[in-house]
């Protein structure tokens, strides 16, 4: 019969056999920490779309990557009023009347 010590070092090498394997990195990619300044209540808000489970730092990469794999466009709100104001020019369905008055605003604020 295998005494306390023997007992110890087998369960020692279970668990750290065990820990091993547990610890092995998920993926191979390699990883960069980075700094945003975003404001509290938009962080608030985003943390309360994660479950428990979820990590923000995947979250947020599943986020850029699915921007990124769209190549969305700018959406309204990201543009600014000089932008807005060119592609409005550039579309079919506004009439003379306004594209001239688009560029000429646009003119001035060069």
């Amino acid at each position: 019969m295998p005494n306390v010590v023997q007992l110890c070092l087998i369960v020692y090498e279970l668990l750290a056999f065990k820990g091993v394997a547990w610890m092995k990195r998920r993926s191979k990619q390699r990883m960069t920490a980075i700094h945003v300044s975003i404001p509290v209540r938009l962080l608030e808000d985003f943390d309360e779309t994660l479950s428990f489970s979820q990590s923000r730092s995947a979250k947020i990469a599943a986020l850029l990557r699915a921007h990124l794999e769209t190549g969305a466009a700018p959406t309204v709100s990201m543009m600014s009023t000089r932008q807005l104001m060119a592609a409005l020019t550039a579309r079919d369905d506004v009439d003379d009347t306004m594209k001239t008055l688009l560029l000429q605003i646009l003119a001035k604020s060069l």
